[in-house]
């Protein structure tokens, strides 16, 4: 069984984009969302997945993940997949040994930017760089498929 441990934090500052290796446009949809599970594909440049992930919020979240042909990615987002769409670029970046995956999303979530970053281990030790600010791994509203139904452009409190 495949098991994502991951921990998403708010951004305090934008010291973070000195460190940035690389990143990725991401587009996805969804096509299921229940009070158990979410079903999702995902485009990046001339790859495509589909991911399976438990619904449950915390750390730990049950995950799977099949490459599948972009040309039945871009039938199945266009077609079958809710709208919005999820639009984000990935910007991966490097800290004390730890990999974080900063979220600048776009579309209807613009302004939104989260940090995550996926562990080996549940309670595996990792710094938190400056430029970490409020934690919100237990917080539904910012998990992508959340996203999609409730956009960060339609939150009262922006």
């Amino acid at each position: 069984m495949a098991i994502e441990i991951e921990h998403k934090f708010l951004l305090a500052n934008s010291d973070w984009r000195k460190q940035i290796s690389h990143s990725v446009k991401y587009r996805q949809g969804y096509l299921s969302s229940q009070a158990s599970s979410s079903i999702r594909v995902r485009i990046s440049d001339d790859h495509a997945w589909l991911n399976i992930k438990s619904a449950s919020p915390g750390t730990n979240r049950h995950e799977y993940e099949y490459e599948i042909p972009l040309i039945d990615a871009e039938e199945i987002i266009n077609k079958l997949c809710r709208k919005p769409l999820i639009e984000k670029t990935r910007h991966f970046v490097v800290d004390d040994g730890h990999t974080w995956e900063i979220d600048e999303f776009e579309g209807k979530n613009k302004g939104l930017i989260v940090a995550e970053i996926e562990l080996a281990e549940t309670g595996l030790h990792f710094s938190k760089p400056h430029w970490l600010g409020q934690e919100v791994t237990h917080d539904l509203r910012y998990y992508n498929n959340s996203l999609s139904l409730h956009p960060y452009s339609e939150w009262s409190e922006n």
